[in-house]
Parts: C-alpha cells; structure tokens; sequence
C-alpha cells in the first residue's frame, strides 16, 4: 500500500441488469412524465386511424372481422384495444392478444399483459407454447395451431437482437437517460426542500480548540431542520454563534448545467421512441422547422410503420382464425390527420396533370377507376 488514498467505483459500462417491465412501467411510464407522453402520443394516434379490411383488392364495408374490431370484447372498443397493445409494445417490446371461440368463431380478443406470459420454447429454440399466469392460476396456450385453426395467441414483438423468443422495448434503450431525467427531477426537489440552495457545512473552529458537546450539537442540529429547511424559508439569513462558519460543498445548479443535463435526457428518451422533441415541449431541438414538419415526420416515421406492422399481422391471424385466407387488414391513409398537407399537394400536382385521364388520376390517387 503507496499511500492513504482509496477509490470507489460503481458499475462498470455494461454492467446495467435488464429491469422487469413492472419496474420499467413504474419509473418510467407512471413516474417520468416524458415517457409517459411518449407513450401516450404514439399509442393515441396509432390507434385513432381507420382501418380498410380487404380481399383480393375488393374492400369490406361489412365484414365478421371487422364487427369484431369494432367490439373486441365487452370491455372495450377497437382504439381502447390497440392503444393497450402499442403500449406494451412500448413498454415491454411484446404484446399478446388472445382469441376466445369456439367452432371457428371469434367471441372476443383480450390483450394479455405482457409480464404474465411466458414462452416455452422446443428444443429448437421457437415458441411452443406460451403460460399465462395471473395469481396462482397458470393456462398454457399452444403457439401453433392443430392444423385447421391457428393459435388463439397472437405475438407482436419489436426487433431483438439477442433473443429469439422476445422484443426489445424503445425504454429499454433509454434506461440511462431515464435514470438521469429521474435523479434530476429529485435532485432539484430536494434542493426546494433544502432551503432552494446547495447544502455545505457548519465548521466549528473555537479558539480554545475544545468541540462541541452533544447537547450542544443536538440543539444545533434542531434549531438548523426548524429554522431553515424547507421552501417556505428560503433565503432566511442564518445566525451562528461564535465558532460557527458556514463552508458550500456542493456544486451550484450552473456548475451541474443541470437544466442542459434534463432537457438532453429528455431529447434521448424521445429519440428512442421515435417522436420529435418539439411536439413535447422540449427545448434545443432545431431538426424541423416547425411544427407541421415535425407533426409529419412523427406520422411517416414511427406512427404509420408501428400501426402497419400491427394491422398486417392481426388481419391475417383473425383471418385464419376465421377460416378466411387473404384477408389484409391495412389503415386509410386519406383519413389520417397528420397527413393531410400531403394528400393536398399530391391532388393538387394530380389535378393539373392534363396528360392523365380521369381514372388515371383517381388510380395515382388511391380510388379505383370509375365512379
């Protein structure tokens, strides 16, 4: 040993553990108000778009699909359904829908929370079959069908590099900037608490080098959390008896950057979610030029893909379950709000196209010819 001096370190780079989607949905969704509109602005406009259920190019006004999306079950409606399913995606990165029926038909869809479901997979590594438990009752559901019908479970999942089985969430990816917009939300109330300044020392220096006696130091202790803690007694002047000196030891909020510190990890949360800063209120982003643009790059670039990845793999699951190949369920890009500059100007660049019929028009368009 060269000398008196010693270093504690924390966890190294990596040594982060995968926290439990309880945990996640605890600090994040229900505790981090960033995440929390993240969430709710991806999942609320996802699931706020029609859908077209078509065959073979003929689309349904009517259809027992689409009856069933309309009520999935007696508890919700079809937005109430994807805005659960888009949130445990986002959450977790899996989400779990569960036909009930019998003799090909569909009664109701239930969205299963994902921390209940367990995947067992064969000795290849894919699903077999997946345990819902809730309390003590565990059901077992094959992840294939017997051949004639499907399974009654659907699996979405995002992209997961490392697992087979499972998806990864975008808060996954954000845990450190999660962590740091968490710490400096309670840093800066406790400071408001603690007299809306830094804390320090009281140094005893007595001429006589004698300390202070217990009963001394408990009065002291006392009058200080009494006297000046708190909000409502900020700035009061403190009075110290002889010997006292007050020494600063933590830093100030300008040596922290802290304001810096929480809007960057509040831009990162929203960059692992997809959504641009500036629909969130969060200051120092300059990607867009102003809203509309960046209203209309949250739609094209992760509302629409999340919405069609879902719509394609449901629409053809409820149409095996049906006993229906073919179906493709898809959204109405015309009934999107986000994208209604874009439909203008592409009607407006069709409209003075003089080289195009008018059933060509209506094809560039989206319609059908005729009518």
């Amino acid at each position: 040993m060269t000398g008196g001096a010693f270093l504690l370190t924390g966890p190294g780079p990596g040594a982060r553990g995968a926290r439990s989607y309880e945990a996640l949905s605890r600090t994040g969704f229900m505790g981090n108000p960033v995440v929390y509109r993240a969430v709710r602005l991806i999942a609320e406009a996802a699931s706020a778009i029609p859908l077209v259920l078509q065959k073979e190019g003929r689309e349904f006004d009517d259809h027992p699909v689409l009856d069933r999306l309309r009520r999935p079950n007696g508890m919700q409606d079809r937005a109430s359904l994807f805005e659960m399913l888009i949130g445990h995606m986002l959450l977790a990165g899996n989400a779990y829908v569960e036909a009930s029926g019998a003799d090909g038909s569909i009664a109701a869809l239930y969205a299963l929370r994902p921390d209940r479901v367990r995947t067992i997979a064969d000795a290849d590594g894919w699903p077999d079959a997946y345990e819902y438990r809730v309390g003590t009752a565990v059901r077992r559901i094959a992840a294939e069908g017997d051949g004639a019908r499907p399974s009654t479970i659907l699996h979405l999942r995002l992209f997961h590099p490392l697992s087979d089985q499972l998806g990864f969430a975008p808060l996954s990816a954000a845990e450190a900037a999660l962590d740091l917009h968490n710490a400096a939300a309670s840093w800066n109330a406790a400071l408001l608490k603690n007299s809306a300044r830094p804390s320090g020392a009281l140094v005893y220096q007595p001429a006589d080098g004698s300390n202070l006696s217990v009963e001394q130091f408990d009065r002291l202790k006392a009058e200080l959390e009494s006297g000046y803690a708190g909000a409502a007694v900020a700035g009061r002047p403190m009075l110290l008896e002889g010997g006292l000196d007050w020494k600063a030891m933590a830093l100030t909020p300008k040596d922290m950057d802290f304001m810096e510190a929480r809007h960057g990890a509040a831009r990162d949360i929203a960059l692992a979610f997809g959504v641009p800063p500036m629909l969130m209120g969060i200051p120092g982003d300059l990607t867009y030029a102003n809203y509309s643009e960046a209203n209309r790059a949250f739609y094209r670039l992760t509302v629409l893909p999340l919405i069609q990845k879902m719509t394609g793999a449901i629409g053809a699951w409820l149409g095996e379950l049906a006993g229906e190949d073919g179906l493709e369920l898809g959204i109405d890009l015309d009934a999107v709000e986000g994208l209604s500059s874009e439909r203008e100007a592409l009607w407006a660049r069709v409209s003075q196209a003089d080289f195009l019929t008018r059933d060509e028009k209506r094809q560039a368009v989206g319609y059908g010819a005729g009518g």
